[in-house]
């Protein structure tokens, strides 16, 4: 196979305490949604990846959970899913943001990165810099520069889309030369049913509760070709009472998630959609290696 000359390939994984700015970095740079966002921590579940397409290579972003302190079986297969990845990529870019100081849960994940990826080229990503002031950024970048010995240290918003690009040329060009990894315009390798799940999870984080999130669960039982394209989706919760939060009163609470999700999933797949969402208990299923497999962690 043959490829342009100078052409480079690989993957690069964006890692970081939960809720650093991750997954809205990952969607900054492939140039369309492919993770899903939330304020609350620990969105992101499996490793999504995203894919940078340029006429001088192909840059492969791997969007992790945040690693953290896990208090189920949920969270450590989690962390187990961040250290695997670690071990995989050509770069790391070490996701810290400028609204917050460098503490010790940014300290921890670089004494642990270097026990699993040692030789792995390391980059500090100082995110949310259109939060602060230019002098809070300057004060964070000093304070990065003494937390490990990184290659570069880039501040960016991806917010507003500054340095964004220079970013790009900085992971790209720590890549290996080598052929394109995926076709033409593909932007993500995750099937269509996980994207559409996420999708719901997403539409029904917003506005809940702060305990529910980790809560929550989605996953896609039916797809019926034709016009719409029908969509059966079942969400799980771990108790009665949260059930109740995620339908709301009269239905109201889920008609909007259903809404939301239907529009983001018709922007995906470019096609009218007819999405049925149920709501579940699976008690205490983050806890449960049974629940947890069908639920596809």
């Amino acid at each position: 196979m043959t490829w342009p000359e100078g052409f480079r390939s690989g993957f690069a994984c964006f890692v970081g305490r939960p809720n650093v700015g991750k997954s809205t970095l990952t969607n900054a740079l492939v140039g369309q949604k492919v993770a899903i966002t939330s304020s609350r921590p620990q969105t992101t579940r499996h490793a999504i990846r995203g894919i940078v397409h340029r006429e001088d290579g192909q840059l492969v972003l791997v969007d992790t959970p945040g690693l953290h302190k896990p208090r189920t079986l949920l969270g450590e297969r989690l962390n187990d899913v961040v250290r695997t990845t670690w071990a995989e990529v050509d770069v790391v870019g070490l996701c810290v943001p400028a609204d917050q100081v460098i503490g010790p849960g940014d300290r921890f994940i670089v004494s642990e990165l270097r026990k699993v990826a040692d030789r792995t080229p390391l980059i500090a990503v100082l995110t949310k810099t259109d939060l602060v002031s230019r002098d809070v950024v300057a004060e964070r970048l000093m304070a990065l520069s003494q937390l490990a010995d990184f290659a570069e240290i880039v501040p960016v918003s991806a917010a507003k889309g500054e340095q964004v690009s220079l970013l790009t040329d900085l992971l790209l060009a720590r890549m290996p030369p080598g052929p394109p990894l995926y076709p033409e315009g593909e932007l993500s390798d995750e099937p269509e049913t996980t994207m559409i799940a996420e999708f719901v999870r997403e539409a029904a984080l917003e506005g809940v509760r702060d305990e529910l999130p980790h809560s929550l669960a989605v996953v896609v039982e039916e797809m019926e070709e034709g016009r719409p394209l029908k969509i059966r989706a079942e969400i799980f919760v771990e108790r009665q009472s949260q059930k109740a939060i995620v339908i709301g009163r009269g239905g109201s609470r889920l008609k909007d998630v259903g809404t939301n999700a239907r529009q983001q999933i018709e922007a995906m797949l470019g096609v009218k959609v007819h999405l049925e969402l149920f709501v579940k208990v699976a008690k205490d299923w983050q806890r449960d290696p049974r629940q947890l497999r069908k639920l596809g962690f």
